[in-house]
């Protein structure tokens, strides 16, 4: 499984505008995707911005390729997401995720 990590700011408004943008629009878009297998939105509100962080899962990179196109590395952002924000990575970073667990993993 491959992480796509992408960050941004915005004003307390602008994070709501793209919350709802990210729900209303791009999860759709996302889950019509093969490859995609999840998404968090993670937001830090502290000072006078919101600090967004986007993740992403995807089963290959091949689905990041169909997602992001001939640029893998290079963000997808929406005008309606520019619209909402202070500022944003124009670059992404993927990872290889080695490890996952759950709450419910438990080992003794």
């Amino acid at each position: 499984m491959i992480a796509r990590v992408w960050s941004a700011s915005a004003t307390a408004e602008g994070a709501d505008r793209y919350r709802e943008h990210f729900t209303g629009t791009v999860l759709p878009q996302l889950h019509g995707l093969d490859g995609f297998l999840g998404a968090e939105l993670m937001e830090d509100g502290t000072g006078d911005r919101t600090h967004l962080l986007v993740v992403t899962r995807w089963e290959t990179r091949a689905a990041i390729e169909r997602f992001a196109g001939d640029e893998p590395g290079r963000a997808v952002v929406e005008p309606a997401a520019e619209a909402a924000l202070i500022d944003f990575a124009t670059t992404v970073r993927h990872y290889e995720v080695t490890v996952r667990a759950s709450g419910t993993d438990r080992t003794r």
